[in-house]
């Protein structure tokens, strides 16, 4: 007898059998990558990456941690790779993990981002990874970063540098 969804007491959702049929194998993936100020802190290089759509969607530059390296020396080689940008890692600025699918496989990805600054070099979209490649004005990181992740990120970023302009607060001497 069928239900007010049309299907039958008796039959599974299609996403409950599928799951039953074929497993799809879970993954981890660690890569590391940064928030990279320009020279005068006020402008952070981006990547543009076509979804498969063919929209732009705007990220920080982030990559693979190869074997043997370190989370900050993966960031500065990706940054490098993937944007043109030589820079140095400043301070660590937070974690972010999340899931999607790809080639048939459940991936659990822990990107590692840091605070960045730039150090030499021009911006190159030659990666055939990056679509397009900018500098892109603090302020206008919200409407422009495609991942609500990156944008707690990058508001992290501006605390700092907002602390780091006008220093430590001044507390007044209780003896």
């Amino acid at each position: 007898m069928p239900t007010s969804s049309g299907r039958s007491r008796g039959a599974r959702s299609g996403r409950r059998s599928r799951r039953r049929g074929r497993r799809v194998a879970a993954v981890d993936e660690t890569s590391a990558g940064g928030v990279v100020l320009d020279a005068q802190k006020a402008n952070v290089a981006l990547i543009g990456r076509l979804d498969r759509r063919g929209r732009l969607l705007w990220s920080l530059p982030k990559g693979h941690i190869e074997e043997g390296e370190t989370p900050e020396q993966t960031a500065v080689r990706e940054v490098a790779e993937e944007t043109g940008i030589s820079s140095e890692v400043l301070r660590p600025l937070g974690t972010i993990d999340y899931w999607f699918v790809a080639d048939n496989r459940r991936i659990h990805k822990t990107v590692h981002h840091f605070l960045m600054q730039a150090t030499a070099g021009e911006l190159s979209d030659a990666d055939i990874e990056v679509t397009e490649v900018a500098w892109v004005a603090l302020d206008e990181l919200d409407g422009r970063l495609a991942y609500a992740d990156e944008r707690r990120l990058v508001r992290k970023a501006r605390e700092l540098l907002a602390v780091e302009a006008t220093g430590p607060k001044d507390h007044e001497d209780t003896a």
